[in-house]
Protein backbone atom coordinates (compact mmCIF):
# COMPACT_ATOMS: atom_id res chain seq x y z
CA UNK A 1 0.00 0.00 0.00
CA UNK A 2 1.65 3.20 -1.19
CA UNK A 3 0.35 5.38 1.64
CA UNK A 4 1.63 3.09 4.40
CA UNK A 5 5.09 3.25 5.96
CA UNK A 6 6.14 0.37 8.21
CA UNK A 7 9.19 0.94 10.38
CA UNK A 8 10.09 -2.73 10.91
CA UNK A 9 7.96 -5.30 9.12
CA UNK A 10 9.42 -8.30 10.97
CA UNK A 11 8.77 -6.68 14.36
CA UNK A 12 5.22 -5.77 13.32
CA UNK A 13 4.54 -9.35 12.19
CA UNK A 14 5.80 -10.61 15.57
CA UNK A 15 3.40 -8.29 17.36
CA UNK A 16 0.50 -9.35 15.13
CA UNK A 17 1.29 -13.00 15.92
CA UNK A 18 1.20 -12.26 19.66
CA UNK A 19 -2.08 -10.36 19.25
CA UNK A 20 -3.55 -13.33 17.37
CA UNK A 21 -2.52 -15.66 20.18
CA UNK A 22 -4.24 -13.40 22.71
CA UNK A 23 -7.40 -13.20 20.61
CA UNK A 24 -10.20 -10.66 20.75
CA UNK A 25 -10.57 -11.05 24.51
CA UNK A 26 -7.14 -9.55 25.18
CA UNK A 27 -7.42 -6.64 22.73
CA UNK A 28 -8.66 -3.07 22.89
CA UNK A 29 -8.13 0.08 20.85
CA UNK A 30 -7.10 3.47 22.20
CA UNK A 31 -7.68 6.19 19.60
CA UNK A 32 -7.74 9.92 19.03
CA UNK A 33 -10.71 11.31 17.07
CA UNK A 34 -10.00 14.43 14.97
CA UNK A 35 -7.80 13.62 11.92
CA UNK A 36 -7.39 10.05 13.16
CA UNK A 37 -10.81 8.46 12.81
CA UNK A 38 -11.89 11.43 10.70
CA UNK A 39 -10.42 12.82 7.49
CA UNK A 40 -7.97 15.72 7.65
CA UNK A 41 -9.11 17.06 4.27
CA UNK A 42 -12.65 17.12 2.88
CA UNK A 43 -13.21 18.21 -0.72
CA UNK A 44 -9.75 19.73 -0.74
CA UNK A 45 -10.40 21.80 2.38
CA UNK A 46 -8.23 21.27 5.45
CA UNK A 47 -10.39 20.28 8.45
CA UNK A 48 -8.12 20.36 11.51
CA UNK A 49 -10.88 19.46 13.97
CA UNK A 50 -14.57 19.62 14.80
CA UNK A 51 -13.97 22.91 16.63
CA UNK A 52 -12.34 24.39 13.51
CA UNK A 53 -15.61 23.95 11.59
CA UNK A 54 -17.43 25.92 14.28
CA UNK A 55 -14.67 28.54 14.36
CA UNK A 56 -14.71 29.03 10.59
CA UNK A 57 -18.47 29.07 10.23
CA UNK A 58 -21.29 31.43 11.16
CA UNK A 59 -22.65 29.67 14.22
CA UNK A 60 -22.19 31.86 17.29
CA UNK A 61 -21.91 35.60 17.99
CA UNK A 62 -20.47 37.88 15.29
CA UNK A 63 -17.15 38.38 17.08
CA UNK A 64 -16.63 34.72 18.07
CA UNK A 65 -14.75 33.70 14.92
CA UNK A 66 -12.39 36.69 15.11
CA UNK A 67 -11.55 36.03 18.77
CA UNK A 68 -11.23 32.27 18.22
CA UNK A 69 -8.87 32.80 15.29
CA UNK A 70 -6.77 35.16 17.40
CA UNK A 71 -6.37 32.42 19.99
CA UNK A 72 -5.52 29.90 17.25
CA UNK A 73 -2.92 32.21 15.72
CA UNK A 74 -1.31 32.71 19.13
CA UNK A 75 -1.25 29.11 20.40
CA UNK A 76 -1.29 26.77 17.38
CA UNK A 77 2.30 27.58 16.36
CA UNK A 78 3.37 26.49 19.86
CA UNK A 79 1.37 23.26 19.54
CA UNK A 80 3.10 22.19 16.32
CA UNK A 81 6.61 23.49 17.06
CA UNK A 82 8.67 20.35 17.65
CA UNK A 83 11.38 22.47 19.30
CA UNK A 84 9.16 23.61 22.19
CA UNK A 85 9.43 21.41 25.31
CA UNK A 86 6.52 19.24 26.39
CA UNK A 87 6.33 21.07 29.73
CA UNK A 88 5.97 24.42 27.99
CA UNK A 89 3.44 23.02 25.51
CA UNK A 90 1.27 21.66 28.32
CA UNK A 91 1.23 25.05 30.01
CA UNK A 92 0.35 26.94 26.82
CA UNK A 93 -2.28 24.45 25.62
CA UNK A 94 -4.08 24.67 28.96
CA UNK A 95 -4.17 28.45 28.59
CA UNK A 96 -5.55 28.11 25.05
CA UNK A 97 -8.29 25.63 25.88
CA UNK A 98 -9.31 27.45 29.07
CA UNK A 99 -9.67 30.75 27.21
CA UNK A 100 -11.45 29.11 24.27
CA UNK A 101 -13.99 27.29 26.43
CA UNK A 102 -14.69 30.56 28.24
CA UNK A 103 -15.13 32.24 24.84
CA UNK A 104 -17.51 29.51 23.64
CA UNK A 105 -19.70 29.93 26.70
CA UNK A 106 -19.73 33.75 26.41
CA UNK A 107 -20.49 33.42 22.69
CA UNK A 108 -23.67 31.45 23.36
CA UNK A 109 -22.71 27.87 22.44
CA UNK A 110 -25.80 25.68 22.33
CA UNK A 111 -26.13 21.92 21.76
CA UNK A 112 -27.91 22.75 18.50
CA UNK A 113 -24.71 24.37 17.23
CA UNK A 114 -22.85 21.10 17.69
CA UNK A 115 -25.55 19.26 15.76
CA UNK A 116 -25.22 21.78 12.92
CA UNK A 117 -21.42 21.35 12.79
CA UNK A 118 -21.71 17.56 12.59
CA UNK A 119 -24.38 17.93 9.88
CA UNK A 120 -22.26 20.42 7.90
CA UNK A 121 -20.72 17.73 5.70
CA UNK A 122 -17.23 18.75 6.76
CA UNK A 123 -16.76 16.07 9.40
CA UNK A 124 -16.23 12.76 7.64
CA UNK A 125 -14.90 9.44 8.89
CA UNK A 126 -11.95 8.08 6.93
CA UNK A 127 -12.72 5.52 4.26
CA UNK A 128 -12.87 2.17 6.03
CA UNK A 129 -13.06 3.67 9.54
CA UNK A 130 -16.69 2.67 10.06
CA UNK A 131 -15.88 -0.85 8.87
CA UNK A 132 -13.16 -0.85 11.53
CA UNK A 133 -15.73 0.19 14.16
CA UNK A 134 -18.03 -2.63 12.99
CA UNK A 135 -15.20 -5.20 13.26
CA UNK A 136 -14.50 -4.19 16.84
CA UNK A 137 -18.20 -4.24 17.71
CA UNK A 138 -18.66 -7.71 16.24
CA UNK A 139 -16.05 -9.07 18.68
CA UNK A 140 -17.01 -6.77 21.59
CA UNK A 141 -13.55 -5.16 21.56
CA UNK A 142 -13.52 -1.84 23.44
CA UNK A 143 -12.82 1.26 21.37
CA UNK A 144 -11.69 3.94 23.81
CA UNK A 145 -11.62 7.38 22.19
CA UNK A 146 -9.43 9.75 24.19
CA UNK A 147 -9.83 13.18 22.66
CA UNK A 148 -8.99 16.79 23.44
CA UNK A 149 -11.79 17.89 21.09
CA UNK A 150 -12.85 21.49 21.55
CA UNK A 151 -16.52 20.54 21.28
CA UNK A 152 -15.88 17.52 23.41
CA UNK A 153 -17.71 14.32 24.11
CA UNK A 154 -21.03 15.61 22.77
CA UNK A 155 -19.66 16.25 19.27
CA UNK A 156 -17.95 12.85 19.02
CA UNK A 157 -21.01 10.98 20.29
CA UNK A 158 -23.27 12.85 17.85
CA UNK A 159 -20.89 11.97 15.01
CA UNK A 160 -21.10 8.28 15.88
CA UNK A 161 -24.87 8.44 16.41
CA UNK A 162 -25.33 10.02 12.98
CA UNK A 163 -23.64 6.94 11.44
CA UNK A 164 -25.57 4.61 13.80
CA UNK A 165 -22.24 3.40 15.23
CA UNK A 166 -22.46 4.53 18.86
CA UNK A 167 -22.27 0.92 20.05
CA UNK A 168 -21.92 -0.15 23.66
CA UNK A 169 -18.24 -0.99 23.10
CA UNK A 170 -17.48 2.62 22.04
CA UNK A 171 -16.32 4.74 24.98
CA UNK A 172 -15.64 8.47 24.60
CA UNK A 173 -13.40 10.29 27.07
CA UNK A 174 -13.20 13.97 26.22
CA UNK A 175 -14.00 17.46 27.39
CA UNK A 176 -17.56 17.80 28.56
CA UNK A 177 -19.74 20.88 28.91
CA UNK A 178 -22.29 21.66 31.57
CA UNK A 179 -25.61 22.57 29.91
CA UNK A 180 -28.65 24.45 31.18
CA UNK A 181 -32.24 23.41 30.46
CA UNK A 182 -32.25 25.31 27.15
CA UNK A 183 -29.10 23.51 25.96
CA UNK A 184 -26.77 26.46 26.50
CA UNK A 185 -23.21 25.76 27.64
CA UNK A 186 -22.64 27.21 31.11
CA UNK A 187 -19.39 25.53 32.18
CA UNK A 188 -16.92 22.69 31.70
CA UNK A 189 -17.00 19.42 33.62
CA UNK A 190 -13.79 18.32 35.36
CA UNK A 191 -10.25 18.94 34.15
CA UNK A 192 -9.64 20.23 30.64
CA UNK A 193 -8.10 17.71 28.24
CA UNK A 194 -5.73 19.04 25.57
CA UNK A 195 -3.49 17.21 23.10
CA UNK A 196 -0.48 17.10 25.43
CA UNK A 197 -2.05 15.99 28.72
CA UNK A 198 -3.92 12.88 27.59
CA UNK A 199 -1.40 10.86 29.61
CA UNK A 200 -2.75 12.57 32.74
CA UNK A 201 -6.40 11.85 31.95
CA UNK A 202 -7.98 9.34 34.29
CA UNK A 203 -10.42 6.95 32.66
CA UNK A 204 -13.83 6.66 34.29
CA UNK A 205 -13.92 3.57 36.47
CA UNK A 206 -16.47 1.76 34.30
CA UNK A 207 -14.18 2.06 31.25
CA UNK A 208 -11.06 1.14 33.21
CA UNK A 209 -12.80 -2.04 34.39
CA UNK A 210 -13.53 -3.03 30.78
CA UNK A 211 -9.89 -2.80 29.64
CA UNK A 212 -7.77 -3.66 32.69
CA UNK A 213 -7.57 -7.36 31.82
CA UNK A 214 -6.90 -6.65 28.14
CA UNK A 215 -3.13 -6.37 27.69
CA UNK A 216 -2.81 -5.98 23.90
CA UNK A 217 -3.40 -2.44 22.64
CA UNK A 218 -3.70 -0.78 19.26
CA UNK A 219 -2.99 2.93 19.72
CA UNK A 220 -3.94 5.38 16.96
CA UNK A 221 -3.31 9.10 16.67
CA UNK A 222 -2.28 11.86 14.28
CA UNK A 223 0.00 13.73 16.68
CA UNK A 224 3.20 12.74 18.48
CA UNK A 225 1.38 13.97 21.57
CA UNK A 226 -1.13 11.13 21.12
CA UNK A 227 1.59 8.64 22.05
CA UNK A 228 1.11 9.72 25.66
CA UNK A 229 -2.43 8.29 25.72
CA UNK A 230 -1.04 4.93 26.84
CA UNK A 231 0.66 6.32 29.96
CA UNK A 232 -0.85 4.81 33.09
CA UNK A 233 -2.18 1.72 31.28
CA UNK A 234 -0.81 -1.73 32.06
CA UNK A 235 -0.14 -3.55 28.79
CA UNK A 236 1.97 -6.37 27.36
CA UNK A 237 2.10 -5.51 23.67
CA UNK A 238 1.23 -2.38 21.75
CA UNK A 239 0.97 -1.51 18.06
CA UNK A 240 1.24 2.24 17.48
CA UNK A 241 -0.38 3.57 14.30
CA UNK A 242 0.21 7.20 13.34
CA UNK A 243 -1.65 9.26 10.74
CA UNK A 244 0.70 11.73 9.08
CA UNK A 245 -1.75 13.78 7.07
CA UNK A 246 0.51 16.48 5.62
CA UNK A 247 4.14 17.68 5.50
CA UNK A 248 5.17 14.05 5.01
CA UNK A 249 8.76 14.64 3.96
CA UNK A 250 9.29 17.05 6.85
CA UNK A 251 7.88 14.82 9.58
CA UNK A 252 8.10 11.17 8.45
CA UNK A 253 11.42 10.58 10.19
CA UNK A 254 10.03 11.73 13.53
CA UNK A 255 6.77 9.78 13.11
CA UNK A 256 8.47 6.58 11.96
CA UNK A 257 10.72 6.70 15.01
CA UNK A 258 7.70 6.61 17.35
CA UNK A 259 4.97 4.71 15.44
CA UNK A 260 5.14 1.10 14.18
CA UNK A 261 2.99 2.05 11.19
CA UNK A 262 2.49 5.47 9.63
CA UNK A 263 -0.52 6.10 7.35
CA UNK A 264 0.47 8.89 4.98
CA UNK A 265 -1.37 11.69 3.15
CA UNK A 266 -4.75 11.41 4.91
CA UNK A 267 -4.93 7.76 3.90
CA UNK A 268 -7.70 5.25 4.47
CA UNK A 269 -8.18 2.41 6.98
CA UNK A 270 -7.49 -0.41 4.53
CA UNK A 271 -4.19 -1.41 6.13
CA UNK A 272 -5.62 -1.14 9.65
CA UNK A 273 -8.62 -3.28 8.71
CA UNK A 274 -6.42 -5.90 7.06
CA UNK A 275 -4.19 -6.04 10.13
CA UNK A 276 -7.11 -6.35 12.56
CA UNK A 277 -8.61 -8.99 10.27
CA UNK A 278 -5.41 -11.03 10.66
CA UNK A 279 -5.47 -10.60 14.42
CA UNK A 280 -9.09 -11.74 14.62
CA UNK A 281 -8.38 -14.66 12.27
CA UNK A 282 -10.66 -13.27 9.60
CA UNK A 283 -7.69 -13.46 7.26
CA UNK A 284 -4.67 -15.69 7.20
Amino acid sequence: MENVYIKNLEELERKIKKFKEGGAGKLYVLADFDRTLTKAFVNGEKIPSVISVLRDGNYLTKDYAKKAHALFDKFHPIEVDLNVSLKEKKKEMLKWWTRHFDLLIKSGLNKNDIEKVIDSGKIKFREGALKFVDMLHSKNIPLVILSSAGLGEDSISIGFEKEKKLFDNVHVVSNSFKWDEEGNAIGVEGNIIHVFNKDETALPEEIHDKVQERKNVILMGDSLGDLGMIEGFDFDKIIRIGFLNEKVEENLKKYSKEFDVVILNDGDFDFVNEMVGKILNNKS
